[in-house]
C-alpha cells in the first residue's frame, strides 16, 4: 500500500479517516462500560481509529465514554443511517462518521456535520455520483459480497480519485490483498474484537489481536 501522509487534525477531527491506520475496528458494544478497556487495548495495539456501531442501545454511551477517557483514540460513528443519527453522534463526540450506504439527504447531513465521513457504496454507478458531487473517500461495502479485491481492481484505472476503505467479511487473511490496492486506504473489520474475548473482558488478547492488525500494513 502506497504510504499515506500523516492526518492532519483540525478542531478534533482528523482531516481524513483513511490515514489513520490500516485497520479500522468496527466495534459492536452491548454494554458501555467495555468501551474505556477496548478502546485502551486497540489504541495500545496500534489502532487508534475506532468505528463504533450504531446498532446497539449502548453505542451512544460508549462512543461518549471513548471521547472523554480515551483522547489518543480517534472514535467515530458507524451504521449512520439518518441526520438524527449524525447530530446524536456528534453529541456523543464522534470525530468521524461512517454509512453502510447514502441518500441525497443522508450526504447534505454529513457534510453539514463538518467532520470527515465514509459514505458506503458498492456500485461503479455510486461512485461516480459520489465523485460528482466532490466525495473521494468512501466506504466499499459490503465488501466480500460486493466483488472483493477483483471488483476494487477493476475501479482503479477508470475511477483513480477515489478511494476505498473495504469493510464486510475482511480478516488477517484477505486484508493485505485489500491493501496492497492501489485505492485502499485502510479496511474495517471485526476480526481483532472476537466474542468471546469480549464476553471476558481479555483486552490482553484483544491489545494482541489489534498489534497484529496494526503490522499489516507493512
Amino acid at each position: 500500500m502506497p504510504a499515506s501522509p500523516a492526518p492532519s487534525v483540525h478542531d478534533g477531527a482528523p482531516a481524513s479517516v483513511l490515514g489513520l491506520a490500516p485497520v479500522l475496528p468496527v466495534v459492536v458494544l452491548q454494554d458501555a462500560a467495555d468501551a474505556v478497556p477496548l478502546a485502551r487495548a486497540l489504541v495500545a495495539g496500534g489502532l487508534p481509529a475506532i468505528e463504533v456501531t450504531l446498532r446497539t442501545p449502548a453505542a451512544l454511551d460508549a462512543l461518549s465514554a471513548i471521547a472523554d477517557e480515551v483522547p489518543e483514540a480517534v472514535v467515530g460513528a458507524g451504521t449512520v443511517l439518518a441526520p438524527e443519527h449524525i447530530a446524536a453522534a456528534v453529541d456523543a463526540g464522534a470525530r468521524f462518521l461512517v454509512s453502510p450506504g447514502w441518500s441525497p439527504r443522508l450526504l447534505g447531513a454529513l457534510r453539514e456535520s463538518g467532520l470527515p465521513f465514509l459514505p458506503g457504496v458498492s456500485t461503479a454507478s455510486e461512485v461516480v455520483t459520489l465523485l460528482d458531487e466532490g466525495v473521494t473517500e468512501m466506504k466499499f461495502f459490503p465488501a466480500e459480497a460486493a466483488g472483493g479485491t477483483r471488483y476494487l481492481k477493476s475501479l482503479a484505472a477508470p475511477l483513480p480519485r477515489a478511494r476505498f476503505c473495504p469493510t464486510g467479511g475482511i480478516g488477517p487473511a484477505s486484508a493485505p490483498a485489500y491493501l496492497a490496492l492501489p485505492n485502499v486506504g485502510c479496511v474495517g473489520g471485526t476480526w481483532m474484537l472476537p466474542g468471546d474475548a469480549l464476553a471476558a473482558g481479555d483486552w490482553a488478547r484483544i491489545e494482541q489481536l489489534a498489534r497484529e492488525a496494526a503490522a499489516l500494513g507493512g
